[in-house]
């Protein structure tokens, strides 16, 4: 499949592109810790600017391009988009409108029987396109269940993310090939994983980073906290990157929080910010400086993406029963693909022919989707009995005869 144009860019230099530079005892400590010539140094500065910055945005819901002055809040941040290229940024359109039309069509596909599941990504384009465009090649990234963007961004085609929801394998790609471990369906350990795969990156003295993915429900468990620690104490080089969609299932972030979800960050001791989830150039730079310093060795951050479940939790989920729909009303004039399209036209760079090849193209990808999908083989029905226990059991082997016998049933029926 052919990659964005907004391709990843070099690893910028370790100079002065970002916060938290001075040394500090703890960030001795923990290079004692880590046995590694990785350089460290204390967070407190970044960490008082994350908590200071409410809300990173670099483009409004109305396109209009902000935060780039030298004296702006933001100016940090904007510089690791200041030289991005309008052919880098049709690529970002590009990446949006075809994840999009993705995920409209494994949507329409469980609604016909196709796949056994689905969770959409609807409305969380802009966070996930922005945020993997930061990562270099060699970079290691852990997804949840919903992260499409993510990988397409790392080049899985995404017909391999459906055989999971189709059940007909446990994933659909070699995580080695892309760097993008298979989908966690259980949620949070992801988090774990990815700090223990940073850590081992700190012990071999690679400069890649690490990145995980999870969502504001999954920061109320356990295992984000003991990531948060770990990753800490042991100063790995991992990006915590949280999509806050309002919702965990049906429980909203009231129920979860009583303040922003980035400044947890601040009790484990490493920079949080919060960005606008929505703007898909302040995804990405932010997401860009947090690996920078990752790599360099000043630690982990947390990003809280802050954003929209437009969609249901799942295609199981009724989101009508627990949210109204003047709330996602206000969420879709923030809508991330509109504003970028509005910055794109009114700076004059895309035109009508550039929409209308780009329509073509998601349509075609549409028919793609639905081919590759309806030609995958049914999956087998006795599978689910296969290696449960090394040598066998005879309970698994009771079970496996009635639901043959089950299965007998419907042929008898079908012949009467």
């Amino acid at each position: 499949m052919t990659e964005s144009t907004a391709a990843r860019k070099p690893r910028r230099s370790a100079g002065s592109k970002a916060a938290g530079t001075t040394g500090s005892k703890a960030g001795t400590d923990a290079k004692r810790t880590t046995g590694t010539k990785r350089t460290t140094s204390t967070t407190r500065t970044a960490a008082k600017k994350g908590s200071e910055t409410e809300l990173v945005q670099l483009l409004t819901p109305e396109g209009e391009r902000v935060g780039t002055a030298a004296n702006s809040a933001y100016a940090e941040y904007a510089s690791y988009v200041a030289d991005i290229t309008p052919d880098e940024l049709r690529g970002l359109y590009r990446d949006m409108v075809l994840t999009r039309r993705f995920d409209a069509e494994a949507t329409a596909l469980q609604r016909q029987g196709e796949l056994g599941l689905w969770a959409s990504l609807l409305g969380q384009e802009a966070a996930q396109i922005g945020s993997g465009r930061a990562t270099r090649e060699d970079d290691y990234v852990f997804p949840t269940y919903r992260e499409h963007g993510v990988a397409w961004c790392r080049g899985v085609d995404p017909t391999n993310l459906l055989g999971m929801f189709r059940g007909v394998n446990n994933g659909g790609w070699d995580p080695n090939s892309n760097n993008f471990h298979l989908y966690t369906i259980v949620i949070g350990s992801q988090a774990l994983h990815a700090t223990g795969y940073a850590m081992g990156v700190a012990k071999d003295g690679a400069d890649s980073g690490v990145i995980a993915y999870f969502g504001d429900g999954a920061s109320s468990q356990g295992d984000v906290s003991e990531a948060f620690n770990f990753a800490a104490v042991y100063n790995a080089p991992v990006v915590f990157f949280c999509q806050n969609n309002q919702w965990a299932i049906s429980e909203s972030n009231e129920k979860q929080t009583r303040v922003p979800l980035y400044q947890r960050a601040q009790g484990f001791g490493f920079p949080g910010v919060r960005v606008d989830g929505n703007d898909v150039l302040a995804s990405l730079a932010v997401t860009r400086w947090a690996l920078d310093r990752a790599r360099r060795g000043e630690g982990p951050a947390l990003i809280e993406a802050y954003t929209y479940r437009m969609g249901a939790h799942t295609t199981s989920d009724d989101p009508s029963r627990y949210r109204h729909d003047d709330e996602r009303a206000a969420w879709e004039a923030k809508d991330p693909i509109l504003r970028l399209r509005r910055f794109l036209e009114s700076a004059n760079h895309a035109d009508e022919g550039f929409f209308a090849e780009l329509e073509a193209e998601s349509e075609a990808l549409g028919k793609r989707v639905r081919e590759v999908v309806r030609a995958m083989p049914d999956p087998d029905r006795f599978a689910i009995f296969e290696n449960v226990y090394a040598d066998g059991h005879a309970l698994v082997d009771e079970e496996r005869a009635q639901f043959a016998a089950y299965q007998a049933s419907f042929a008898d029926a079908e012949g009467v």
